[in-house]
């Protein structure tokens, strides 16, 4: 096996293993990024091969393009795809050092006048775009890209000159918030996670649970989806649930929810897993690709989710 850098797991009750039959589900239909990722934290594979992958991605610019984000297709960088690189990087870590100073002096270079990033660069107009994904000349500062790259920088205890407008733009943000949606407030969670001020993120993240449980922005009871409203303009069942906030039992966001509601939704996640091995995809499907491309990025989180909590995988 030193050729894959991963080793197969075993044989054993296929029929029955979630973890068997998201693997069978990977390497059926996944890209070599997921594949080797699934290796990396299901199959001990090493971070080197993932690393490889995800140059496939990488432009000169020190940006990423060319899909990494499903949604958001053709060959240019954009924020959104240099957030999903630090991610991986992040996942296997390899978040420091020459790779990620050109990515900081990307999005340097295409940060907005405030100093923070803008969902999509214009540049991504005349290529294949997700409908729900606007394009416009001059974008604004979006929490959603700048709150998981800030957070992810800080984690992994990167300081560039971009970092100190780009933190102060997430803290003004976040604290400004009074009604949200379910991935504004993720990626908020994702800044709080590893702000350096951790009395201000506590306090912060105190504030924005109670903006959750008041808006009925998680599903408590998913035997009862039909009391929970699904955000404006989200697909139909577009819904999130405590997991989704909180990834990992040491997310600030695990205090929102009381044992009895996390374990239901750890429950409901669980039993999400379809009979091909993978879990679905929630948000709004455009285009077949897309579609098939981003369930193997879902079924590995699935799957993390579900180890960080105890339940069994791997």
């Amino acid at each position: 096996m030193a050729e894959t850098g991963a080793s197969p797991l075993p044989p054993t009750s296929p029929a029955h293993s979630p973890l068997f039959r998201a693997e069978h589900f990977v390497w059926l239909t996944a890209r070599v990024l997921e594949q080797r990722l699934f290796a990396y934290h299901f199959l001990n594979g090493g971070p080197d091969p993932v690393e490889t992958a995800l140059d496939a991605y990488r432009n000169t610019d020190g940006g990423y393009g060319h899909a990494l984000e499903p949604d958001l297709r053709g060959p240019v960088s954009q924020p959104l795809h240099a957030g999903h690189a630090l991610r991986v990087l992040d996942a296997i870590g390899r978040c420091g050092g020459q790779r990620v100073e050109r990515v900081c002096r990307y999005l340097t270079s295409v940060s907005t006048p405030d100093g923070a990033l803008p969902a999509i660069h214009p540049s991504q107009r005349g290529y294949p775009t997700a409908p729900f994904v606007p394009i416009v000349d001059d974008p604004p500062s979006e929490l959603l890209a700048t709150g998981p790259v800030v957070g992810l920088l800080h984690r992994n205890e990167v300081w560039h000159a971009w970092l100190f407008r780009a933190t102060d733009f997430c803290w003004q943000a976040v604290e400004a918030l009074r009604k949200s949606h379910p991935y504004e407030v993720q990626a908020a969670v994702a800044f709080l996670d590893s702000a350096p001020d951790r009395p201000r993120a506590e306090a912060a993240a105190d504030r924005l649970g109670r903006l959750v449980r008041e808006h009925r922005l998680a599903v408590l009871d998913p035997e009862h989806l039909d009391a929970y409203p699904v955000a404006p303009g989200y697909a139909p069942g577009e819904h999130h649930f405590p997991h989704d906030y909180a990834k990992t039992p040491d997310s600030l966001a695990r205090a929102w929810f009381t044992d009895d509601e996390m374990a239901r939704s750890l429950d409901f996640l669980a039993n999400e897993q379809e009979e091909d091995g993978g879990w679905p995809v929630r948000w709004r499907q455009w285009a077949p690709g897309t579609a098939l491309e981003a369930r193997p990025m879902v079924t590995v989180e699935a799957l993390r989710t579900l180890r960080a909590y105890g339940r069994g995988v791997g």
